[in-house]
């Protein structure tokens, strides 16, 4: 078998299991197994970026759609945008039944991730073309002043921005 650091960087699945074994190994008190102590220090931290990152994503793909909802006449596809909010917040419980500690951070992740949401969200509406006479740059900085007086509950829960006037 190679070595610790070999294996962390020719296979990374295996060494976490190997680290893992050896771990809990080690907390029995009967282990002579090396612990490759910085890989597993990276990794760990690494673990909570991916957590926060996987908020992150899905708190974009929540402000993404209800830009969408919120300025495509479009009739048709509100049903799919809607069941996506849907699928995310659900994404998001998943996470935070996981890691409890990112509830706090959610306020200031939806203001980080607004800005390239609506970015995102308004270029692939005008795209389609359905943002007809408007400036995207007005369009942009005043999407994001509504947006930005949206609640976490509003964003997290079952709200939904109402539905455009025929």
């Amino acid at each position: 078998m190679p070595d610790l650091k070999t294996l962390y960087e020719e296979d990374t699945v295996a060494w976490a299991e190997n680290q893992a074994a050896a771990l809990r190994a080690a907390a029995r008190g009967n282990s002579n197994q090396p612990l490759d102590w910085e890989n597993l220090a990276e990794e760990i931290e690494d673990l909570a970026k991916s957590q926060r990152r996987a908020l992150q994503s899905q708190l974009s793909r929540i402000v993404q759609h209800l830009v969408k909802l919120i300025h495509s006449p479009a009739r048709d596809p509100r049903k799919g945008w809607q069941y996506t909010i849907a699928q995310a917040r659900v994404e998001i419980e998943r996470v935070l039944e996981e890691s409890p500690s990112l509830k706090p951070e959610i306020p200031s992740l939806i203001t980080k991730e607004l800005t390239r949401a609506v970015d995102l969200a308004l270029r692939e509406l005008d795209s389609h073309n359905e943002i007809l006479g408007s400036d995207i740059k007005s369009l942009k900085a005043q999407t994001l002043l509504v947006l930005s007086a949206y609640t976490p509950n509003q964003i997290l829960g079952d709200w939904f921005p109402p539905e455009p006037k025929p």
